[in-house]
């Protein structure tokens, strides 16, 4: 199994260097790599073994696969199994096949690793892949979103890597268990790299410019994947280091409200699909202990919708809201919409069930109002007209097949959720939020404030979040 492990990893690497030599078949590879990547992950559901491995014991970088893992994997390897079917018969060159496979194998890296040097390394890589993404139409625009993207990401993994050093130097290794032992200042640097390349809180205010105004593939693939690369370290240091976790719960909380407080107001499509990308991270991170599931359920939803975005005929919800859709397209919307709010039969369900159940008291009302305001949110696209026409591109449907059947089958996992208890209160919640929409926020005209998105302000963002830590980092840790 060690041998599997390390040829699965090193897989998408070599083969994105083999697609500049072979362009011709450069889908298939891709798709191939794909393919094994989800093939790899269920395994880890069926043989229910953990792995670890100790590649270099004197600096402790250290591998973890489980069922953790498994989840955040599965999930990487079906959103970019359905980036590559919809970009099937599009013109995309052998180059973004190549940085898609990458991003994959990097992303994949970053959620086996349960050491901080190997994770920056897998981070790192991961950045520099997304940016190619990113800036691969070459126009001004797509490139200065793409350099704002590089940018932060570097400033804030320069954070993390002095934090890394800080944990090695009290711990004698770059173990993610060194935590416990760091000095406090150890953490907030580390949790500030984090938290800023997953996108949490406002130190993730980058995350809807680059989200929004990418093409929609890769904006599938960054909402679905890759801020979970970001994100999965978290959650693994929460499960390993029981001082972190109120202040990852605490996190998660700010962020789930913060996102989809902006999501009910913003009349953009992909704008408001972005910020409650940030909310939902914050699901993940409010209950560590079940968010690989959230994170399966959210990928696939959250892929689905941006690629749905990319076939209607306007951003702009004023607009849609005059233009009728078509309706199999309305169809693929509503049912990624209903899971996303938590509607029985599909996966999202079992997801919001499964995280209220393992919230603690002080995390309850929050979360609701933040699912509350995520049936607001998605009522939006739910409430739109339908019979229209549209045309989408030839890989749309395979892309949505895969994708939406994910969500009815994982919708399996957690079949326990299925009380009258349980149903209840989530169709209460997704009715209150439909009538707060009809009556109240269709017609708001509420613009809320951009400047903490702008590029100045950053990076002083990040300065605030750290003081912040600090703080936190007292606080728990007993200093």
């Amino acid at each position: 199994m060690n041998s599997i492990t390390i040829a699965w990893i090193a897989l998408p690497f070599f083969l994105g260097f083999v697609i500049y030599l072979l362009p011709k078949v450069d889908k298939y590879l891709a798709l191939w790599v794909a393919f094994a990547s989800a093939g790899y992950a269920l395994q880890l559901f069926i043989t229910q073994s953990p792995l670890t491995l100790q590649l270099i014991d004197n600096f402790g970088v250290i591998l973890t696969i489980d069922q953790l893992s498994g989840y955040f994997i599965l999930t990487n390897a079906l959103v970019t199994a359905a980036v590559i079917l919809y970009c099937w018969h599009s013109d995309k060159t052998a180059f973004f096949y190549a940085q898609l496979i990458i991003l994959h194998g990097s992303v994949n890296a970053a959620f086996v690793c349960s050491d901080l040097i190997s994770l920056y390394v897998a981070l790192e890589v991961s950045g520099i892949a997304a940016f190619l993404l990113i800036a691969y139409p070459r126009t001004d625009r797509s490139i200065w979103v793409g350099l704002r993207y590089l940018f932060i990401s570097n400033v804030a993994m320069l954070f993390y890597l002095v934090g890394a050093v800080l944990v090695y130097q009290a711990h004698h290794s770059f173990s993610f268990a060194g935590l416990r032992v760091a000095p406090p200042e150890a953490l907030a640097l580390i949790f500030l790299g984090l938290l800023t390349k997953g996108g949490i809180f406002v130190s993730g205010l980058w995350l809807p410019l680059t989200h929004s105004e990418s093409e929609t593939p890769v904006s599938a693939m960054l909402s679905g994947v890759v801020v979970k690369a970001g994100v999965y370290p978290l959650v693994r240091c929460a499960l390993m280091v029981a001082e972190v976790d109120p202040i990852v719960r605490t996190f998660g909380v700010g962020t789930a409200l913060l996102g989809v407080f902006y999501a009910v107001f913003e009349k953009d499509t992909k704008r408001m699909l972005a910020f409650h990308t940030v909310s939902q991270l914050g699901f993940i991170l409010a209950a560590p202990s079940v968010g690989g599931f959230y994170a399966l359920t959210h990928g696939l939803v959250k892929s689905a919708l941006f690629l749905i975005a990319g076939a209607l005929p306007s951003r702009n919800f004023k607009e849609l809201q005059h233009q009728a859709i078509a309706t199999p397209i309305w169809i693929a919307l509503v049912i990624a919409s209903f899971s996303i709010s938590g509607f029985p039969l599909l996966s999202g369900f079992g997801a919001k069930v499964l995280t209220t159940k393992n919230l603690l008291p002080w995390q309850a009302i929050a979360m609701n109002i933040a699912a509350l305001g995520t049936a607001i949110s998605f009522a939006k696209f739910i409430f739109l007209p339908r019979g229209g026409k549209g045309e989408v591109k030839p890989g749309f449907w395979a892309a949505m097949i895969l994708l939406l059947g994910g969500l009815f089958l994982a919708n399996i996992a957690y079949y326990e959720a299925y009380t009258v208890e349980n149903i209840i209160k989530p169709l209460a919640t997704i009715g209150i939020g439909w009538l707060a929409y009809l009556l109240i926020f269709k017609h708001s005209v509420l613009k809320l404030p951009r400047v903490l998105e702008q590029f100045d302000h950053l990076i002083g963002v990040m300065s605030l979040i750290l003081i912040l830590l600090f703080w936190k980092g007292f606080a728990w840790l007993g200093i």
